[in-house]
C-alpha cells in the first residue's frame, strides 16, 4: 500500500506517476470526492462528539441544581443518532478508500527502465556459455519418459491437467536440488531456515499483495465460515511473520529462507507451456525473504539476487540477469531483477527467479514496522523476496543441460554429494 499522505495530499501527480509507469489509471474524482467525504464526516463527528460531552456536562450541572432536564436529554439522544450514523458513514468511508489503496500497485524506484512489457526489459550481464551438444537435443518431457521418471498421465488421472508425479533418481535429483539451496543460503548467505505453513488466512495473502486483486489465482479451502488460502509462494508466510510487529533495530536485516510447496491456479496464462514442468499448479521452491531497514533496503537486495545467482553458477547452469521495467514488474514490487536460465531444448532463457524489493509498500499493509534509534519514532520496515530459486525449473534445467546422447543425464558434481556419490542417472 502507499503512503496514505500521497493520496490525499499529492493525487493528481500520483495518478501521473501510475499512468505513466504501470498503465494504472486511477480515478482521482472517485477518490476526492470519498476524501472529501471522509473529512466533512470527520469533522462533524468530532462536532457532535463534542456537542455530546458538553450537554452532558450542563444535565449534571442541571440535576445538582434540581431543575429540569428533559430537554437537554432528549437533545443529547438527538446528537447520539446523528453521531451513530457519521460513525457508520465515516467508517464505510474509510473502508471505501481503503478498497481503492489496495487495488492500487506499488510505485517503481528511480532506476527502473520505463517500459510496456517484457521486450523492454534490460538484459545486465550473462554467465556461462550454452552447451553445443553434437546429438539431437531432447527437452525434459522427453528424457524423463523414457524412464518413467517424470509421469503426466499418472498425475492426469490424480488432480488433472498441469501436475506431475516424479519417480525413482529424478524424484531424489528434485530434492537434492532443493537441499543443496537451502543448505547453501544457510551456510554462505546468512538466511535463518524456516518451515511455513502453506495454507494462509486473508489477511496474509492481503499483506504481500495477492489479495485482492489476484484472487483468481490462488486455490482456496473452506473449513466450516472461515477460507483459508494455499500459498503462491512462500513470500507470503515469510513476510507475513513480522505483521503487526515493531522490531528492533538491532535485529534487522533479517533474513529467512524456506523451502515449500507453492499453488497457482495460472488464470491467466491462457494455455502457455503445458508441456511438462514449466508451468505448473503445484511446485516447489526456495524462496528468500528479508526485512530490511530503507538505509538497508538496497543492498539487502543486491545480496539477495546473488545468492540466487551462485545458486545457479554452482549447478553450472548458463543464465542471464534481467532488470525488469515498469510494466513487468509484479504488482507489490518497486524494482525486480529476475534471472533467466538457458533450457536447450528452446534455444532461449527462461524465468527462474524474480528478486524483488518491494520497499515499505507490503508492510504498510501488514502494519510492520521498526523503531528508529535517531528518533525513536516507528516507521514501516522494508520487505523483499526472491526465488532461491524454484526447484522444478531447476531440475528442468539440469535435465537438459546435462543430458547425454544416451538419454542418461549427469548429475552437476555439487549435488553428488547429495546423491551419495551418484555422478549420473540413467
Amino acid at each position: 500500500m502507499l503512503d496514505p499522505n500521497l493520496l490525499r495530499n499529492d493525487l493528481p501527480a500520483l495518478a501521473e506517476r501510475l499512468r505513466a509507469s504501470r498503465g494504472f489509471t486511477l480515478d482521482v474524482e472517485a477518490v476526492q470526492a470519498l476524501e472529501t467525504e471522509r473529512k466533512q464526516l470527520q469533522v462533524r463527528t468530532q462536532e457532535l462528539q463534542n456537542l455530546r460531552n458538553t450537554r452532558s456536562r450542563e444535565i449534571g450541572k442541571v440535576k445538582a441544581q434540581g431543575g429540569d432536564v428533559a430537554a437537554l436529554l432528549a437533545e443529547v439522544a438527538g446528537f447520539g443518532e446523528e453521531l451513530k450514523a457519521n460513525e457508520q458513514a465515516l467508517q464505510d468511508a474509510r473502508e471505501a478508500l481503503e478498497r481503492i489503496a489496495l487495488e492500487i500497485p506499488n510505485l517503481p524506484a528511480e532506476d527502473v527502465p520505463v517500459g510496456k512489457d517484457e521486450d523492454d526489459n534490460v538484459e545486465e550481464r550473462r554467465w556461462g556459455e550454452p552447451r553445443d551438444f553434437d546429438f539431437p537435443v531432447l527437452d525434459h518431457v522427453e528424457l524423463g519418459a523414457r524412464n518413467g521418471w517424470l509421469d503426466g498421465e499418472t498425475a492426469a488421472k490424480l488432480s488433472g491437467a498441469r501436475f506431475t508425479v516424479l519417480r525413482g533418481q529424478l524424484a531424489r535429483l528434485h530434492r537434492a536440488l532443493a537441499q543443496f539451496m537451502l543448505d547453501l543460503h544457510v551456510s554462505t548467505h546468512g538466511y535463518e531456515e524456516t518451515n511455513v505453513p502453506v495454507i494462509v488466512s486473508a489477511d496474509a495473502m492481503q499483506g504481500t499483495g495477492q489479495l485482492p486483486k489476484f484472487e483468481e489465482d490462488l486455490f482456496s479451502t473452506m473449513v466450516g465460515e472461515s477460507r483459508r488460502y494455499l500459498v503462491p509462494t512462500a513470500e507470503v508466510p515469510l513476510t507475513n511473520m513480522v505483521r503487526g510487529d515493531i522490531l528492533d533495530a538491532d535485529d534487522l536485516p533479517m533474513r529467512l529462507t524456506a523451502h515449500s510447496m507453492c499453488f497457482r491456479a495460472e488464470a491467466g496464462s491462457h494455455g502457455r507451456d503445458v508441456r511438462g514442468m514449466i508451468r505448473q499448479h503445484q511446485f516447489e521452491k526456495v524462496e528468500l525473504v528479508a526485512i530490511a531497514t530503507p538505509a538497508q533496503s538496497d543492498a539487502e537486495h543486491a545480496h539477495m539476487v546473488r545468492a540466487a545467482e551462485v545458486v545457479l553458477e554452482k549447478l553450472e547452469l548458463p543464465y542471464r540477469r534481467v532488470l525488469l521495467c515498469t510494466g513487468d514488474m509484479g504488482f507489490s514490487a518497486r524494482k525486480t531483477w529476475d534471472l533467466e536460465v538457458w533450457l536447450p531444448s528452446q534455444k532461449r532463457y527462461r524465468e527462474i527467479s524474480s528478486v524483488s524489493n518491494c520497499g515499505d509498500f507490503q508492510a504498510r499493509r501488514m502494519q510492520a514496522r521498526w523503531r528508529n534509534p535517531e528518533t525513536g519514532r516507528t516507521e514501516p520496515v522494508h520487505t523483499l523476496n526472491g526465488s532461491g530459486v524454484a526447484v522444478g525449473r531447476a531440475l528442468v534445467a539440469v535435465m537438459e543441460n546435462f543430458q547425454q546422447a544416451d538419454g542418461s543425464i549427469a548429475v552437476p558434481p555439487v549435488l553428488q554429494p547429495y546423491m551419495d556419490g551418484v555422478d549420473r542417472i540413467a
